[in-house]
């Protein structure tokens, strides 16, 4: 199994703990999180890792990596920076944010599914949404799915508490024909979408989709999608706020209840 970190993207809601830096480059806990990711991976079997880079490429310089480059991270998103590493998408491919970092357990239940797409979830979210934000609404989107953890519904930003049932962290498993399906499916939208600026989906067009729009349009193609349960064990650092507040956690001693590594 391959695995391929996006880290094209600008650290822009960090402010001034990822000025100038790709968020994969921010540190907690004395390493940068590409570099905890990169550790877990090894850890965890999966030597064959790339990265995807973009904004301040320089900066991302580690040995025994595979490097792709989106130099139009300006203009595009995850699914396109995905795209920049396809002569890579063969196989078993796990897909990674940079923006995260997650417990070896994650990736070991991960290795194991067997489906085309499997989305790994966190049931016990909600104590961690409480507290990152306080309000449990702000900043969820949804992810619907029947008794056989089929995903029917993911990535509505202006969702209902109640169809956001499980959280989506940014960690995908895409099998053989699970990528194969993914290219085909990219292709036939980008003929009809490139060159588009309207919103595609619930992406603001085609060239900047979120990967969740990507997995909502497999769906609906009849793709394998599936929830993999875990609880807890990982951690986001989108905003100045989640670096501030998980540095305090480590500092206090009470960032177990959440993560351990």
């Amino acid at each position: 199994m391959k695995a391929i970190i996006l880290a094209a993207g600008m650290g822009t809601r960090l402010e001034k703990y990822a000025k100038g830096l790709p968020k994969g480059m921010l540190r907690f806990n004395e390493k940068t999180l590409l570099e905890t990711q990169i550790q877990t991976l090894r850890e965890s079997g999966i030597d064959e890792i790339i990265v995807v880079k973009g904004y301040a490429q320089e900066m991302i310089n580690f040995s025994g990596i595979k490097y792709f480059i989106n130099e139009d991270y300006k203009n595009t998103n995850m699914v396109a920076s995905l795209m920049t590493a396809e002569s890579e998408l063969g196989g078993e491919i796990l897909v990674c944010y940079s923006d995260i970092i997650y417990e070896k357990r994650l990736i070991e239940k991960l290795k194991k599914s067997p489906f085309e797409v499997s989305v790994l979830v966190d049931d016990n979210w909600k104590a961690y949404w409480k507290a990152r934000f306080e309000k449990l609404e702000e900043d969820i989107e949804s992810l619907n799915y029947d008794e056989e953890d089929n995903i029917f519904d993911i990535g509505n930003p202006r969702c209902r508490i109640e169809e956001c049932k499980s959280r989506y962290i940014g960690l995908i498993k895409f099998s053989g024909e699970g990528i194969k399906r993914l290219k085909e499916i990219f292709y036939k939208n980008k003929k009809k979408y490139w060159d588009n600026e309207k919103p595609w989906l619930r992406s603001k067009s085609f060239k900047k989709a979120y990967m969740t729009c990507m997995i909502q349009e497999m769906i609906k193609h009849n793709s394998e999608v599936k929830v993999i349960h875990i609880n807890n064990g990982w951690l986001e650092f989108d905003t100045t706020q989640d670096y501030e507040k998980t540095n305090l956690w480590l500092k206090e001693g009470s960032l177990g209840r959440f993560f351990n590594f």
